[in-house]
């Protein structure tokens, strides 16, 4: 089920994003709700540098996997 939101912007903004909406040839809500998915998928991944400096930091992998022994047998407080 869609949901309706209400969004106040200031005059400046409101134009430029009716204007990048309009040369995308979209709704000006749907050219939000683009924009919007698109930096959560930018923010919620790492890319392919950051995930080989995380596989490669032997301390951090050795601290992930003692955490996830401890969640699992209920060692520590979880908040």
């Amino acid at each position: 089920m869609t949901k309706t939101i209400t969004l106040r912007l200031n005059q400046e903004r409101y134009l430029r994003f009716r204007q990048l909406a309009e040369e995308d040839n979209r709704p000006l809500s749907n050219f939000i709700e683009t924009a919007v998915l698109r930096y959560i998928e930018d923010q919620g991944y790492v890319d392919e540098f950051e995930m080989s400096e995380i596989k490669e930091n032997e301390d951090l992998n050795d601290s992930l996997t003692q955490g996830l022994k401890d969640a699992e047998t209920g060692k520590g407080r979880f908040a």
